[in-house]
């Protein structure tokens, strides 16, 4: 698999030339690159039940390293990935990830605490995840993938709780890049929300 830059590569992908797609795809490695820089929205159901007398860990999400920066993924084809142009994520993607899931579990109103490793809490859970897939595919129906597993981890005992895998499809509705992102964050949204939802119910 590759993550390679479109110069150079557009004979290998004639559909992509024909496409307004292209004008938003990385089209160069060298130059200094005017980047729109982009973050990601959760707001959960918040409907599980209360878990006041729990304080869990949220700590920075596991990805492989294409998904572990900044770059926003687009797959070509299926051992092909490359990044959208001048476009970029607020942080590396693990710790954006991260500190939305914080930001969730807080907005809940649910807990006792919600921390980062490193603050010093008395923690009763961790929250672990890991980025399975966070990108759009341009190759026929263009639409964001975002797929992240969880394990409700016992921090007293070692034993994981609960586990699972959320995953959302959302369509891109346009070429431009904001429809990329937008579609992006609606994916997160959802796997994010449900993520919080789950996991206060599994405590």
């Amino acid at each position: 698999m590759g993550s390679k830059c479109l110069t150079g590569r557009m004979t290998r992908h004639p559909l992509l030339v024909a496409l307004p797609l292209m004008a938003v795809l990385l089209s160069g490695c060298g130059g200094k690159a005017n980047n729109d820089t982009f973050d990601l929205s959760l707001t959960p159901s918040a409907d599980g039940p209360s878990a006041r007398n729990r304080q869990i860990l949220v700590p920075e999400p596991t990805a492989v390293k294409m998904l572990d920066s900044e770059q926003v993924v687009v797959r070509v084809s299926p051992s092909e990935v490359q990044y959208l142009a001048n476009s970029r994520w607020g942080d590396r993607l693990p710790r954006l990830v991260q500190s939305k899931l914080v930001e969730g579990f807080e907005n809940s109103k649910r807990l006792g605490g919600v921390g980062k490793p490193g603050q010093g809490l008395a923690i009763d859970y961790q929250i672990v995840t890991d980025i399975r897939s966070f990108e759009v595919t341009s190759n026929g129906s263009r639409v964001a993938t975002v797929e992240i597993s969880a394990k409700l981890l016992n921090d007293r005992n070692g034993t994981v709780r609960a586990q699972s895998v959320f995953k959302a499809i959302v369509p891109v509705a346009g070429t431009e890049n904001r429809r990329f992102i937008e579609a992006l964050d609606k994916a997160f949204a959802r796997v994010g929300a449900d993520i919080v939802d789950w996991a206060l119910k599994s405590m």
